[in-house]
This record gives structure tokens, sequence and C-alpha cells, in this order.
């Protein structure tokens, strides 16, 4: 890129970011703690809600805790419908079935229970019940909803995506293999409830991946300074600093309840953060590649952070040094910046082998990387601020490292 265009991006990222400060981006009253998803029957008496809408996965349906959440609302005189259609990767008609679902059977509230698919689901769907007659792939990009949506109540059981505090959701496009994203100040739920009860029966695969994903939001929003709030990067550094000291035991030890959280707020945390400093080309390039292969996006943003970060070079090198010391994952022993970045990259790529995460997508085909390199510059220029701005000739040279031998 020429130093005329950085010097554009430049000044296109501090004036986006000045508008972000000016913004008021709402947070969701949260719950936490052990049991605390026994708080919801008091949420929807509070606000004067009897008919949820609960959409959730099939498998969600079937836990014990689903049930008895289920038998705690109908005890507690309230009407829940259950729209359980959701596993991963939500897409254009899962989110037009439970809008149809939400307005045929009534319904004055919606909950989401599970990861961030039910979430996003539940955004998306709230977008199509604020403006039923659009189409959810016009109101992808920023505040293109504008309208007031239903009261929504996210309940996570992974530890990950932050979606329970965002102000986004993403879509999958099935006609195109394609993920989208929609953002609006109205997509924010207005309430959260952290239950860690709820994710010890995670397996440990999920529990690894999810956890990686929140390290990349945290990673990723502490880079993209322009757009810092007062608490941005100390919400970063307190995520990444759970998350190393915590994922790998929760993985290796799933049912120990305090452990689980504490990522269930190292995600809440890192998904705050985001929300504010948006994420970089690690999740450009992981909606391309997942959008076309249909890979989890933990497992995406695991292997593409070190490569990304790697590839930032000099420009990340100082922010990833305080990054690395202030969290502790790094010892502060006097070394420069690159060999403490150096490091903080090396003890990523650590965590990826110790939660058996594979570093390789060995099923990538040549054939694609015009497609995902054009999609992630696409998704990343001009909103993300992040340290380099990429071509698509800079994206296809991390493709070629990301891909297998």
């Amino acid at each position: 890129m020429t130093s005329a265009k950085k010097t554009t991006m430049k000044i296109v990222h501090a004036g986006m970011g000045l508008g972000m400060k000016a913004i008021n981006i709402p947070r969701p009253v949260l719950y936490e703690g052990p049991g605390s998803s026994g708080k919801l029957k008091d949420i929807l008496e509070a606000e004067g809600k009897v008919r949820p809408l609960i959409v959730t996965s099939p498998g969600t349906v079937q836990r014990d805790y689903f049930k008895g959440i289920m038998d705690s609302l109908f005890e507690n005189k309230f009407e829940p419908v259950v729209c359980g259609i959701i596993n991963n990767d939500p897409d254009i008609a899962h989110v037009k079935e439970i809008a149809r679902m939400y307005r045929d059977e009534e319904c004055d509230s919606m909950i989401a229970i599970g990861g961030g698919s039910p979430m996003d689901a539940m955004k998306g769907a709230a977008c199509l019940i604020a403006r039923p007659r659009s189409d959810l792939r016009k109101l992808k990009g920023l505040m293109k909803v504008g309208r007031k949506t239903p009261l929504m109540i996210a309940v996570p059981t992974t530890a990950g995506t932050g979606s329970e505090c965002t102000i986004a959701a993403v879509i999958t496009d099935e006609t195109k293999n394609y993920k989208f994203t929609v953002s609006d100040l109205s997509l924010c739920p207005k309430y959260a409830i952290l239950d860690g009860k709820l994710t010890v029966s995670l397996p440990k695969s999920v529990t690894a991946m999810t956890g990686m994903d929140a390290l990349t939001h945290a990673v990723e929003a502490y880079l993209n300074a322009p757009y810092h709030k007062a608490d941005t990067k100390e919400l970063c550094e307190s995520a990444v600093s759970k998350i190393f000291k915590y994922l790998e035991r929760a993985c290796q030890e799933p049912e120990d309840i305090a452990v689980r959280q504490i990522m269930l707020k190292a995600s809440f945390e890192a998904g705050e953060a985001f929300t504010v400093a948006c994420v970089g080309y690690v999740h450009a390039i992981g909606h391309g590649i997942g959008g076309i292969y249909h890979l989890p996006h933990g497992q995406c943003m695991a292997a593409l952070l070190p490569l990304v970060l790697l590839d930032y070079g000099k420009a990340a090198y100082r922010p990833l040094a305080k990054l690395a010391t202030r969290t502790g994952v790094v010892e502060d022993d006097g070394s420069d910046d690159r060999k403490i970045a150096l490091k903080f990259i090396d003890k990523i790529r650590a965590l990826n082998r110790s939660l058996g995460i594979d570093p390789k997508f060995k099923d990538l085909r040549p054939e694609d990387m015009d497609e995902i390199a054009r999609r992630a510059v696409k998704e990343a220029v001009p909103l993300y601020p992040t340290p380099v701005t990429y071509t698509e000739e800079d994206v296809k040279r991390v493709l070629a490292l990301a891909m297998g031998d």
C-alpha cells in the first residue's frame, strides 16, 4: 500500500474513532454467578413479559439445565415458546423462520440460550421483526436497522463469542456460502446472564475453540487503538490474562464451575472490548474460510491468530509487547518489543498445541483464495483500524501460510 493510501486510512480511522467515542454503545444489565439463570423469571416479570420465544439448538433442548429453566418458567405462569432449530452458522432461512414464529405465536420477548449461533440468530430475527419488509442482506454493515427491536435476553452456554454483549450478529447467506455482519445499537441484548453451571457439559473441543475465539476478540481489539474508549485496554488485558490462566484448566477440569465462571466473564469482557474497537484480519479472513468450508469459527480464529499477528510485523510489536507483559503472559525481562511480541505469539501457538487445535487448514483449495481474499478486504476496509491495512495479495500471503503441506 502506498504512503498516500496509508495516510488516508489513518485519517479515516481517526475520524471514525472520534465518532466511536461519541456514540453511547449500550451495555446489557448483567447477572452472573452459578445459578444466575434462575433470574430469567424475575427479568420477565419486571419487564411485564409473558410469552418469550426461546431461541436455542436441538442439543440444548435435551440438556437437564434447559428443562429446569423451562419448568421454572412454566411454574411461574409464563408461556415460553421454543424454537430449537439453530446449530452452527445461522443462515437467512433460519432467521426468517424465527421471525415468523415470533409473529405467529404472538411472542412478546426473545431469549437466546446457547452459543454464539443462537444469540446471533435471535438478533438477526429481531432485525426482521423490527423491519418486516427488509431483506436481511441489505441490513449488513453499520446502523441500518434503526428501529426498536423486541426485548432480548442472552444466556450464553459457551465462553467465546461474547455475543451476549455486542451490537453485532453474524449471519450466513446460504445461497453464496457467505458470512456477513449486521451491526446496530438496537441489537445489544438488554440483559445477559452468565451462569457457569450451563457450560460444564461442553465437549473439550468446543471449550477450547470458543476460548480461542474470545482470546482473538481481546487481542484484535487491543491492537485497534484508534477506537479505544477509557476502559477498552483494561477489558482486553483482563480477558487475555484470564484466558491464558484458565482455558486449559477449563478443558481439563470441565466440572470446575468457578473456572467456567471466570471463562464466561473473560468472553464477556472481550465482547465488550471488540464492540467498541472492532476486530481485525483474523476475523475477516476467518469469516471467508468459515463461510466457504463451514469450519467452526473458533478453529479458524485459533489457527489464524498467530499467523496474522506475525504477518503484521513491526507495526504490532509495541502493543503486543505491552499486552504480553501487562497480562503476565510474557515476563518483562527488559527485552525489546520485537522479542516480547514474538514470545507472545509463541505462547498462543503453544496454547493451541496444548488444546489440540490443528494450526493448519489442510483442505483449503487454491481456487478459493481469490474469493476469500476479496471478502476479507471488503469486510475489513475501511472499518477495522488494524495496525496494517491489507490488500488482497496480503491476505493471500497469509492464506498460503495457513495451508497445510
